[in-house]
């Protein structure tokens, strides 16, 4: 006699896993976190490993907490790991990974239910997390044609620079950890061949984007200048890896559809209007919020299934819209959108402020190093000189320092009573340290001053402390040599010989700019 297991419908049988799909994706997104850390170096691959290892550490310390089944083997942690970051800058401290990975897998996953009940991407909200709780560090890129560390393409584009559109594709322009459009389109693909991810979401969250930005992007339907969006901001990444995800994306294929149109012009118009050059992960997490809504009214059909003639047997009323929705949705869009508005108007009020001290701040630390100008003017040599190395390293020898502004220093004679040599080098240990370098009328180096500087605190950071920064007062040489013996030697801060080496090869591009530039080689 044999043995019958009744249940309820569905009945749906499929052969892959949770853990298949999870860990083909992981494979899709490696060709994107190699091409990031050939392009960046060592540490965009410990950003990556940090923020992989906390995803997963986090799962399994809260279902051992919880003494739920540990649920770290099907790769979801991982994956959610992997694409924080990816949408990472590669000159992060790796605290920011860190904590970015535990707030996602367990504020935004594991609180919520687990895999399958979370509301929004988990990768994206413990980006936007990132973003306001650690925006300086979030914000630092790899040096721009400028020299000076921030400036995302899709900030240059906006800014109305032109950008290198075949340098975004291949992902070897600043920017985030996963900006290789190619390496993300080649596993976006695969996926989409496998029938991993739907078309209906990626394709038209590309369409969307670039017919809104075409419309309302000022310059129409100009290939160059659409590709070069595409290309930049985390576009091809929302749509293929991040809009995709099962929990937070509609179940019909014409709901899929809505949805990608609705991150599309959201990111558009985001990316128009707002301030924020990367702001297409708002555009997706606003869409998440929507997904119930869009289930509830766009469902597929069973076959013959007439909605108002069941509705009309069995008698029931007609339900106003503002009933149906369900109140959770409202209450979140509602949050999002007051939150948005907020931080736009506080950023609106603020930025004008923020700009002038920083100009202030920046003036301040060319008075320390030239006590005896009264005003400061440009230098026409030194001005053609640095709009000529158009943003390339300075000289031989100095390692990654770039020269951002030369000026002289006017007593109220009109006299000159020293110069100022802003230098950037980009070999700090936390990245970029920027400086400004005085001299005096006769050459003598007068004392350096630091305008940025977020070395490793009690290491790196006293650089700007004495005795260090006492080496540079009063200084009659032509190249300083660290840990020198002579006159011409500076000892480096204990434990921090890489950011002691930046400064010295920072002041070292000034002294040769100043000498060869300045005063004609004399």
């Amino acid at each position: 006699m044999s043995t019958f297991r009744l249940s309820h419908g569905p009945h749906i049988r499929d052969s892959w896993t949770t853990s298949f799909i999870m860990h083909t994706v992981l494979l899709a997104l490696l060709p994107t976190a190699v091409v990031g850390v050939i392009v960046n170096g060592w540490h965009a691959l410990f950003v990556i490993l940090a923020s992989m290892v906390s995803a997963v550490g986090s799962e399994w310390l809260f279902c051992a907490i919880t003494k739920r089944k540990i649920s770290i083997f099907d790769g979801s942690a991982a994956v959610t790991g992997m694409m924080l970051a990816l949408t990472l800058s590669p000159l992060v401290p790796l605290y920011i990974p860190i904590i970015g990975s535990a707030f996602a897998i367990l504020v935004v996953k594991c609180c919520f239910g687990g895999l399958g009940k979370n509301f929004v991407n988990p990768a994206l909200a413990a980006r936007c997390f990132l973003m306001i709780s650690f925006s300086n560090a979030m914000t630092q890129f790899p040096l721009a044609a400028d020299g000076v560390s921030s400036a995302t393409p899709v900030a240059s584009l906006l800014a109305g620079k032109t950008v290198n559109i075949t340098q975004m594709f291949l992902g070897t322009t600043n920017g985030i950890i996963g900006s290789s459009v190619l390496a993300m389109l080649i596993g976006g693909l695969i996926l989409w061949g496998l029938d991993i991810i739907h078309g209906e979401i990626c394709f038209s969250v590309l369409g969307g984007f670039t017919l809104m930005m075409a419309l309302f992007g000022g310059q129409g339907f100009d290939p160059k200048f659409l590709l070069a969006h595409l290309c930049g901001g985390g576009v091809v990444m929302g749509a293929f890896f991040m809009a995709t995800d099962y929990t937070t994306s509609p179940v019909s294929r014409l709901g899929q559809f809505v949805y990608g149109c609705l991150i599309g012009v959201l990111g558009a118009l985001f990316r128009i209007f707002g301030k924020n050059a990367d702001s297409f992960s708002y555009s997706v997490i606003i869409a998440n919020l929507f997904t119930p809504l869009i289930d509830m009214y766009i469902i597929p059909k069973p076959y013959a299934y007439r909605k108002a003639a069941i509705k009309k047997a069995n008698g029931e009323k007609r339900i106003p819209l503002w009933q149906r929705i369900p109140k959770p949705v409202i209450a979140l869009t509602l949050i999002t959108l007051l939150a948005g508005v907020a931080l736009s108007g506080v950023f609106t009020m603020t930025e004008p402020a923020i700009e002038q001290r920083r100009l202030e701040a920046k003036r301040a630390s060319y008075q320390v190093v030239c006590p005896d100008a009264k005003t400061f003017a440009e230098s026409d040599s030194a001005d053609q000189a640095i709009a000529a190395l158009d943003g390339k390293v300075y000289g031989t020898g100095f390692g990654k320092s770039y020269i951002n502004e030369a000026l002289i220093g006017v007593d109220e004679n009109g006299s000159t009573v020293g110069y100022v040599i802003v230098v950037t080098n980009g070999n700090g240990y936390e990245g970029d340290i920027k400086m400004s370098v005085g001299l005096k009328a006769d050459g003598t180096l007068h004392s350096i001053s630091f305008i940025e500087l977020k070395e490793t605190p009690t290491k790196g950071s006293k650089a700007a402390e004495s005795p260090f920064i006492d080496q540079f007062v009063n200084r009659s040489v032509t190249k300083l040599v660290l840990n020198g013996s002579g006159s011409d030697g500076v000892d480096a801060i204990t434990g921090a010989t890489v950011t002691s080496s930046a400064v010295v090869n920072g002041v070292n591009a000034a002294l040769d700019f100043f000498r060869n530039v300045m005063q004609g080689g004399k």
